[in-house]
């Protein structure tokens, strides 16, 4: 069995779990895989297809609470903190004596809640991190009140068994034995050609455009889209059915079915997307963001290894997206693709050998 602890801090975390325990299912489909996440089912649904699991509803972690898609709120962010410290004894009692009665050998697998180390410390089982950052890197740029949380999260890091090692990475100084892997893309599991035609998109896949900024979308102004008549606007957003030119999504398409349709993507920086479009060859124009450590890092990374502009928060606001400008290529070579399948066999060498050591143990 494998447990999977993942972050419902967005659904980036889920994206990049689903990637690699998709295909770890490929590798070992007798496998038992329990995903422990607050994250919404209806989420897991379409991120997991076809792949068999388990869901146990369990908040590990809060992240940053965010006061909408490109700010974060540092003074929720503690008492989040606080409350959830809280919670998490029972929650672990709980979902210990329930793993426990099944009786079967485990591995844990944390993305990225430094409390998957007190599920596994109290089963005894191996705990593999798949991270590009810990909380504890996240939090310490935020000031004094957090630096118990920074020495906390690290702590509990520093328990790990081994750190698949994401790209686009922040420091991840927890003395671990690490492997780094490439980008952890999804695979698309539709007919992309059939959902071009169902959304009438133009054959120049330059005019076709994605808008995505995560779980909690972001407030657009319909008639910016008016700015640009000879573009196609694809995402989640309701206002984009309001307009020719906008394609709403229904829930259950991801973005990534698309991704060989469309040769842009607007949206704010975030590890998954940047994975998926970095590996689908579509052109990132990336909107900053502030107060959350890792947006510099994904902006430095997607100038060294994506084609790319640059948008600020005002130039977004106002239209301005540059839709009519070259992309900029990329200073440095691209990223090896194979990042998900790397990890699940990884994952699968060690849960073969945990399961030979519970044969013997049981002779």
């Amino acid at each position: 069995m494998i447990v999977a602890c993942i972050s419902s801090h967005g659904f980036g975390h889920g994206s990049r779990s689903a990637s690699v325990l998709s295909q770890l299912l490929r590798l070992r489909p007798h496998w038992r895989l329990v995903l422990s996440t607050a994250l919404p089912e209806r989420f897991l649904q379409t991120a997991f297809g076809p792949t068999p699991y388990e869901h146990r509803p369990c908040q590990w972690d809060v992240g940053v609470v965010q006061a909408d898609a490109l700010g974060s709120d540092p003074a929720a962010t503690l008492a989040a903190l606080e409350a959830l410290e809280a919670r998490l004894p029972s929650q672990l009692d709980r979902e210990v004596a329930w793993l426990a009665a099944q009786g079967e050998p485990l591995l844990v697998l944390g993305d990225v809640p430094p409390a998957a180390a007190l599920l596994a410390g109290r089963l005894q089982a191996p705990l593999v991190w798949l991270a590009s950052f810990g909380w504890d890197s996240i939090y310490a740029p935020l000031g004094e009140a957090f630096t118990p949380w920074v020495a906390r999260c690290r702590s509990l890091y520093q328990q790990g068994d081994l750190l698949l090692h994401c790209p686009l990475d922040l420091p991840m100084p927890w003395g671990i034995p690490s492997h780094r892997i490439g980008l952890t893309a999804g695979h698309p599991r539709l007919d992309g050609a059939a959902l071009a035609r169902e959304f009438r998109l133009p054959p120049d896949r330059d005019r076709c455009v994605l808008l995505s900024f995560g779980g909690l979308g972001l407030a657009l102004d319909p008639a910016l889209l008016e700015r640009w008549p000879d573009h196609v606007f694809l995402g989640h957003d309701p206002q984009l059915a309001r307009l020719a030119n906008g394609r709403e999504l229904p829930a259950a398409v991801r973005p990534l079915e698309l991704m060989g349709h469309c040769g842009r993507l607007i949206t704010k920086p975030g590890y998954s997307s940047f994975c998926e479009a970095m590996t689908y060859g579509v052109g990132i124009h990336l909107v900053e963001r502030e107060g959350f450590a890792e947006a510099p890092v994904l902006q430095a990374a997607v100038q060294r290894h994506g084609w790319h502009r640059l948008l600020s928060r005002e130039q977004f606001a106002c239209g301005d997206w540059q839709l009519d400008q070259p992309l900029l290529a990329p200073a440095a070579a691209a990223l090896p693709g194979d990042g998900a399948l790397e990890a699940a066999r990884l994952l699968a060498s060690l849960g073969d050998e945990l399961a030979a050591k519970a044969s013997v143990a049981n002779r």
